[in-house]
């Protein structure tokens, strides 16, 4: 049987931060994804 092709039906984005631990990349990124789930994008 062969492979499944996936179909993204999402428009996706790669996010990347860089900056010094502690410094609130995970807390950007979170306020980021929520946001753009309230507008229905995630």
């Amino acid at each position: 049987m062969g492979k499944e092709v996936f179909k993204r039906t999402k428009p996706h984005v790669n996010v990347g931060t860089i900056g010094h631990v502690d410094h609130g990349k995970t807390t950007l990124t979170s306020v980021i994804t929520h946001v753009l789930a309230k507008q229905g994008w995630v």
